[in-house]
């Protein structure tokens, strides 16, 4: 594997990549990378003849200072877990190598950015489209891959291409859990050992959120999945041990292709439902989704 640094070098390797008639598939991350990152590698080496993989935190997409600083930075572990997986190119760049100059561009998604992270995270997914644009220009790819946990982003980035007329496929990529059901992510080697502990209770109530779906309303599922989270450190004491509990920013059951948000469940019929999730646990900010 070759660490890549600047972006002259980079578009050295996509030349002589291209030259040779090679696919190339990309994955976007920002590091701290998990069993989730490296499912979407060995999807993107089984579909393409090389692949290379961005490590950047990109902060034009922090709308908060604090988590930007908080993010987990992992370069050297990264590269051992890419190596692991044969990843054939990683590019680690600076912020002055991505940006040398102020960023001035902007994109707007209409009614996809006006729900759930949007609102909460103002700017947010012009800065994802900003490095995810310039990632597209300069690795040139055939696929991008990308993981279902984040499916706002998802449907961003896929609309992204639309705007920008790019033929790049987007590849959708399952979430990977723990053995204990809770979503892999970088944030979740921040939780205390007890907040770990606690966070499986997610998922198990979006489990049981697809089963009521089966005889209750969308509102009633929506209110009884905030509900049940806000009380959990509550109704199980002994499992929420420091004062730790739960404090759900936002559960929404939206049309799985317009992120519009549905009161009946006839209204997401054609194009399916799914719920997604932001939680607070631990001062760590984790979210999840399910689909019914």
């Amino acid at each position: 594997m070759e660490r890549i640094t600047t972006v002259a070098a980079l578009g050295e390797a996509v030349s002589a990549a291209k030259a040779e008639g090679k696919s190339i598939g990309l994955v976007p991350t920002m590091g701290a990378l998990h069993e989730g990152h490296l499912s979407l590698i060995r999807k993107a080496k089984e579909e393409n003849d090389v692949v290379f993989v961005s490590v950047f935190v990109n902060p034009i997409q922090f709308n908060n200072k604090e988590d930007l600083a908080k993010y987990p930075r992992t370069v050297d572990a990264d590269c051992e877990k890419l190596e692991s997986v044969g990843c054939d190119y990683v590019f680690l760049p600076s912020v002055e190598e991505m940006y040398p100059e102020p960023v001035k561009e902007e994109y707007h998604f209409g009614p996809l950015e006006e729900v759930m992270e949007g609102p909460r995270r103002p700017g947010h997914f012009s800065g994802v489209a900003v490095v995810v644009r310039r990632l597209f220009d300069l690795v040139k790819p055939v696929r991008a891959y990308f993981g279902e946990k984040d499916y706002q982003q998802l449907a961003i980035i896929r609309n992204l291409i639309e705007q920008i007329h790019y033929d790049i496929e987007i590849v959708p990529c399952p979430i990977v859990r723990a053995d204990d059901g809770l979503a892999l992510s970088s944030r979740n080697m921040r939780l205390s050992a007890s907040a770990r502990a606690m966070a499986p209770a997610i998922y198990e109530t979006l489990q049981q959120a697809v089963e009521m779906a089966e005889y209750e309303d969308v509102e009633e599922v929506k209110e009884w999945v905030v509900e049940t989270l806000a009380s959990f450190h509550e109704v199980n004491p002994d499992l929420c041990p420091d004062d730790l509990k739960f404090e759900p920013e936002y559960f929404e059951i939206v049309n799985a292709k317009t992120l519009q948000p549905i009161d009946d469940w006839d209204d997401a019929a054609d194009d399916g439902a799914v719920g997604c999730i932001a939680v607070w646990l631990n001062g760590v900010r984790l979210i999840d989704m399910v689909k019914f």
